[in-house]
């Protein structure tokens, strides 16, 4: 586990250093389309209630898987501007899904409280770290957005600010039917 946070955090550590190159102290607020717009892997993971949740039940909606950690710095930073567009998004066929990796609900709680935002969108655990391996993650946080049949449309590395015009712009155009 170590070895795998050790290893997340380089390569985090790169790909800031490469945004923060280009735009000072603010990574780009873009995604990176995915030509051959990939299936998703399904989950079945608990939120923090201990309720079972499964990507399969988000088809037909556009849907935004996130993987983080507490003690991921830009993960901490983009949560609550990920509510601000959840806020905006979830009447439009939206799903929203923020994966834990390898944290238990004792250490993500009392982080939850910290961030000052109620977060209502699903937070998810995988506190085995099974998923993660699953999905083409290179770093934390990592975000995918799948279009209405499950594929991966886009992948994000790095933070963002979700509710940037230009974000949720993109968002909204996968939206209309």
């Amino acid at each position: 586990m170590i070895a795998e946070r050790a290893l997340l955090c380089i390569a985090l550590a790169g790909s800031l250093l490469t945004g923060f190159a280009l735009a000072a102290d603010v990574p780009p607020q873009t995604m990176t389309p995915l030509p051959d717009t990939p299936a998703a892997r399904d989950f079945a993971l608990p939120d923090m209630d201990k309720k079972i949740h499964r990507l399969s039940e988000a088809r037909g909606k556009v849907t935004m898987v996130n993987f983080w950690a507490t003690w991921c710095p830009p993960c901490r930073r983009e949560l609550p501007s990920m509510q601000r567009l959840w806020e905006q998004l979830r009447g439009e066929g939206f799903a929203m899904y923020a994966i834990n990796i390898g944290e238990n609900e004792e250490t993500i709680f009392p982080f939850l409280l910290s961030t000052g935002v109620e977060l209502t969108f699903s937070i998810l655990l995988d506190a085995k770290s099974e998923v993660i391996k699953q999905w083409p993650v290179v770093a934390l946080p990592t975000t995918f957005v799948l279009d209405r049949e499950g594929r991966i449309v886009y992948r994000a590395v790095g933070g963002r600010e979700w509710d940037d015009e230009k974000l949720v712009e993109t968002l909204r155009a996968l939206l209309k039917p």
